[in-house]
């Protein structure tokens, strides 16, 4: 139990087994006594209690190194503190409200409980008692438990509770992050997310409509894998359909010896774009794309082939850009469902929710007033039974405890109805399953509208992620790092500027709203940029190098310094250090990750305001010698690049030591 920060975290099994070894003692006086029912039940009781017992220590010892080593939420222990004082002082409230922020001012303290006002509201509401906020928020104060992380609280103004924290509580967090590195805190039950991202279609290239489905994805992943999920990563690839047919057609005229010779398809595109032209003007070639449909939806072998070289020419093509932006996916495309809808569709005309409508089977959902098709009138399936296919397998076969579909906002009636749809059957309750869409906004250009070539074209994803490199090589040099950097680290620093930008310039914007593309700005290297950020870690890890101080003395320190926070900027420094696992919940929960983006852009700001007021290094200022080192102080920049470097392993970004 993690209750109230650490001192009193593990009372209730402490307690238990403190109870359990006295009941042990009494049986054994009851034994001598002879006034047990019979001897070998008491033996099997005795016997039971301590396997009890062994079990809560070892689990007590398991829990307690785990907890040392996590780093802590002070939000949720000061959640846990004020939700215990309320509910002393008011046992009959029910789901009173509970509200800890961190403070905007140092003068109100580091956090503040603003309940007060609201549980005033309710008690006004449901038991017609006038009490003033301030009185309630009295009342909360007194009732305040025993903790190790609160200092003092003040009551201000109408009734704002503000709390100071402990120096030395917010000291030993700081060293135990520097000891044990970024842990995340323990997150009870393992639960399994599967998150659908990317899911671009077979034989088009990836444009930059898929970048940010591929971007936003990838992170969430990494951010659910970081908290300790299990986490399933798939490409719900556009791999199935009538676009084969035309596809396998023009692939028979124009490599006839396919089945034998592998076809020299090097442009997937100009191929694709034959095909449709084809398919569009030549009546014989279109009922021939069809027949080519209803072969390999019967699963020929010679057909099944001819899609097989198509698919894997497009996953070639895909592979460099996952290289590029370092993501990795399992593919799982419409093409794994198709043998499941069938079912599907049964399963929904069984259950009386199937509606015929001219040839087609729909289901409505109430609520929604497009019905989905399940299958057409031909007998063909639809976007819509794939994707309640999927959504079952993901439920049933993967046992997903949360799922996740990062799609584009377009899509957001299409899947509420679809998840209404999953929820109407009985596949999954909400109350205990998370599923979500995880929409996002279109990318514009710097005119504000859908980013396009200057032929009107959609802009190919290969093409953008090759101009960030141009431009971050330009940028490099234009700063004259050519000049200091080896070959090696140039290259190094090409890649993380230009990869980093386009990522962090895409998630640092709220993933709902549309955002504007401009090379220029994401470069910047001022201001909330992967730039700005790229080159003050880079600052911050060169600190103690500069000071000849490496790794293994810094962990020595670590273990035998006391960090001192007595200057008000250090203190800023640790606090704005140890809000990380808080702003880690908060994405966990709204799966916004541009939080965490103004997170690393508050830190690196703070170390600025820290690194200008507070010497860490003091050199002779004729000389240039090193005189003093100020190791704590060195230590505060350590644990501030430790939690950046995490930061930006969940945003999928890649710091270099040089720059």
């Amino acid at each position: 139990s993690r209750n109230y920060c650490v001192t009193t975290q593990f009372a209730f099994q402490e307690n238990e087994i403190k109870l359990l070894t006295a009941e042990i003692e009494r049986l054994k006086n009851f034994g001598c006594l002879g006034v047990s029912p019979s001897l070998e039940g008491l033996r099997d009781e005795n016997a039971k209690l301590k396997y009890r017992l062994n079990f809560l220590k070892k689990s007590l010892q398991e829990e307690r190194s785990k907890s040392t080593k996590s780093m802590i939420n002070i939000n949720s222990c000061l959640q846990e503190i004020f939700g215990a004082a309320i509910q002393a002082a008011y046992p009959d409230l029910e789901n009173p409200p509970l509200v800890v922020t961190p403070s905007q001012q140092p003068k109100f303290g580091d956090y503040q409980c603003n309940s007060a006002m609201g549980i005033s509201q309710i008690l006004l509401k449901t038991r017609e008692q006038k009490v003033i906020p301030r009185e309630i928020a009295e009342k909360i104060v007194k009732n305040i438990p025993a903790n190790e992380c609160i200092e003092k609280v003040e009551i201000a103004g109408p009734g704002f509770i503000n709390v100071h924290l402990r120096k030395d509580f917010v000291s030993k967090q700081l060293s135990s992050l520097l000891i044990n590195g970024v842990q995340p805190p323990a997150i009870g039950k393992r639960k399994k997310v599967v998150v659908d991202f990317s899911s671009p279609n077979i034989a088009k290239e990836m444009h930059v409509g898929h970048l940010r489905s591929t971007i936003i994805g990838e992170s969430m992943c990494r951010l659910f894998e970081f908290a300790g999920y299990d986490v399933l990563r798939l490409n719900h690839l556009g791999d199935w359909g009538t676009q084969f047919g035309m596809l396998i057609a023009h692939l028979q005229d124009k490599f006839p010896d396919y089945l034998t010779v592998s076809p020299p398809i090097g442009d997937l595109q100009a191929f694709y774009k034959e095909s449709k032209r084809r398919f569009d003007t030549e009546e014989e070639f279109k009922k021939r794309a069809y027949q080519c449909v209803v072969l390999l939806q019967s699963r020929n072998p010679d057909f099944i082939k001819a899609w097989n070289l198509i698919c894997d020419v497009s996953r070639r093509e895909f592979q460099k850009i996952y290289n590029c932006l370092d993501v990795t996916i399992i593919e799982r495309g419409e093409s794994f469902y198709h043998e499941m809808m069938k079912d599907i569709v049964k399963e929904f005309e069984d259950k009386g929710f199937v509606q015929v409508d001219d040839g087609r089977k729909v289901v409505f959902v109430p609520g929604f007033p497009v019905p989905l098709t399940i299958m057409k009138s031909d007998g063909g399936y639809t976007y819509d039974t794939s994707d309640l296919a999927a959504l079952k397998h993901r439920l049933y076969e993967e046992k997903g405890d949360i799922l996740i579909y990062v799609v584009d906002s377009g899509q957001s009636v299409h899947f509420q109805t679809v998840f209404a749809a999953g929820q109407m059957i009985g596949w999954y309750d909400p109350k205990v399953t998370r599923v979500a869409h995880a929409a996002f906004g279109v990318v514009l250009g710097e005119d504000k509208k859908k980013f396009k070539t200057r032929s009107g074209d959609t802009v190919r994803l290969i093409d953008l992620l090759e101009e960030g490199l141009k431009r971050a090589m330009d940028k490099l040099k234009d700063k004259e790092r050519d000049k200091v950097l080896t070959p090696e680290e140039l290259k190094a620093a090409q890649t993380s500027v230009a990869f980093g930008c386009i990522k962090y310039a895409d998630l640092s914007h709220n993933r709902l709203n549309d955002y504007v593309f401009s090379f220029d700005k994401m470069l910047d290297d001022r201001g909330n940029t992967a730039a700005y950020l790229l080159y003050a870690f880079t600052r911050i890890r060169a600190i103690a190098r500069l000071a000849n101080i490496d790794e293994q003395m810094l962990q020595k320190a670590a273990r035998e310094e006391v960090l001192v926070l007595d200057h008000e900027k250090e203190w800023k420094l640790g606090k704005c250090i140890l809000r990380f696992p808080e702003i880690l919940q908060k994405i966990l929960e709204d799966l916004l990750l541009h939080t965490l983006c103004d997170y690393l852009y508050e830190l690196a700001t703070t170390f600025t305001e820290f690194y200008d007021s507070c010497y860490c290094v003091e050199k002779d200022r004729q000389t240039g010698q090193i005189v003093k080192v100020n190791m704590w102080r060195l230590l505060l920049c350590e644990a501030t690049a430790t939690v950046m470097a995490k930061g930006f392993d969940i945003l999928g970004i890649k710091p270099v030591q040089r720059m």
